[in-house]
């Protein structure tokens, strides 16, 4: 049995400061919703939330529970508060702050991991500042120069993982009572209630932002009617969305977490909180974009970009989400797959109709796919997929 291992305040303190990133990121894509737009937003958000999930492992095997620990910590916050600052401009005047800031946070992660895992920690901490630099030079350039260095950037992520779970950690084939592990075994051995608990607060306080967006969309507009009911309809996508995560799928996530083996959670890990993550948490600050788009002109025809950032923001929310339960084995995919299929077909609702048709088009796909889960509980649906993969159905 696991002992008990929760999140600390500290570590709630510093997603307050990353989801800040996540803020900013909204900032910039409503403030050019193109496609170059969003290919800084994926770019910038991808590299960030590669060293969130860094500081989630770490605090999971090396909790802040020393003055040391703390300090540095804050340190990275700091770091992550820079980068953030530097977002709007990541690609421009503030791409070398921006790298600067990222540069720090790799190296606070690296050194507060030694504690854990000491040379080890090399096979992920060097690539991660390579992944840093790459950023940082980014900042001297423009154009296709600054663009590469930053896939380059995405590169040694995406390399990293496969690195770490094919190289030997030191030591181990020493002794020969104790079986040969890789670094990625010994980095899997964290604490599943930690780690399912750290991410649902995250998600959480990313919903919160686009409850925000809808407030700053409002802005200095007279609270009528019609402005009350779009942010009643678009708090409904928001709350449709929270409840498939966190009703229907957190529980269920610890569950498996718990019964996987610690020494091979962290590739399970790096696909549900990484990968499948990745367009869950974008597809709400992308919405949320629309949101502060839209909010104004709810009785007009939008244009396109607000209206696919409405719809694009929640269908890649689902397809992240459908990730997310095909890797942990816990749910169905027909109803979310048919709400993400629905929530697409809503951009001609905006263009051709209203914004507030629009909203009210989503809100009915979401809340209609969630009330047809409801049908078999959360219970029911996991013995079922359980019952299936024993039995090879």
């Amino acid at each position: 049995m696991e002992s008990e291992h929760r999140v600390s305040t500290l570590e709630l303190f510093f997603d307050l400061v990353f989801v800040f990133t996540i803020t900013q990121l909204t900032v910039l894509l409503a403030d050019d919703l193109s496609l170059r737009g969003a290919g800084q937003v994926v770019l910038i958000f991808t590299v960030l939330f590669w060293m969130y999930g860094g500081y989630a492992h770490l605090t999971n095997q090396v909790p802040p529970d020393r003055t040391v620990r703390r300090v540095l910590l804050m340190l990275a916050m700091g770091a992550f508060m820079v980068c953030a600052l530097a977002v709007p401009t990541a690609f421009g005047a503030g791409g070398v702050a921006f790298g600067l800031g990222y540069l720090l946070v790799v190296l606070v992660h690296g050194a507060l991991f030694t504690q854990a895992h000491g040379r080890g920690v090399l096979w992920f901490a060097l690539p991660n500042v390579l992944c840093a630099l790459a950023v940082t030079a980014a900042g001297f350039f423009d154009g296709v120069p600054a663009w590469g260095l930053w896939m380059l950037a995405l590169l040694l992520q995406f390399v990293t993982p496969m690195v770490v779970q094919r190289v030997t950690a030191s030591g181990t084939a020493t002794e020969p009572e104790v079986p040969e592990q890789t670094v990625g075994d010994q980095l899997g051995g964290m604490n599943a209630a930690h780690l399912v608990e750290r991410h649902g607060l995250l998600l959480i306080i990313v919903f919160g932002e686009s409850v925000i967006a809808i407030g700053i969309g409002v802005g200095s507009l007279p609270l009528s009617p019609g402005i009350a009911g779009g942010a009643f309809l678009a708090l409904t996508v928001a709350s449709a969305m929270w409840w498939m995560y966190f009703v229907r799928d957190e529980g269920r996530a610890e569950e498996v977490f718990a019964q996987t083996p610690p020494a091979r959670r962290f590739k399970l890990a790096m696909v549900a909180y990484y990968y499948a993550f990745l367009p869950v948490l974008l597809g709400i600050a992308v919405f949320a974009a629309g949101v502060k788009k839209t909010i104004g002109h709810l009785g007009e025809h939008l244009h396109t970009g607000p209206a696919v950032a409405l719809a694009g923001g929640v269908a890649l929310y689902l397809a992240g989400n459908l990730v997310f339960r095909a890797v942990l084995g816990i749910g169905r995919a027909r109803y979310r797959a048919t709400a993400l299929v629905l929530a697409l077909a809503t951009v001609p609702v905006g263009t051709g109709w209203t914004g507030a048709g629009q909203l009210v088009a989503l809100s009915v796909v979401l809340v209609g796919a969630v009330v047809a889960e409801g049908g078999r509980s959360p219970a029911a649906q996991t013995r079922g997929t359980a019952a299936g993969a024993v039995t090879g159905s």
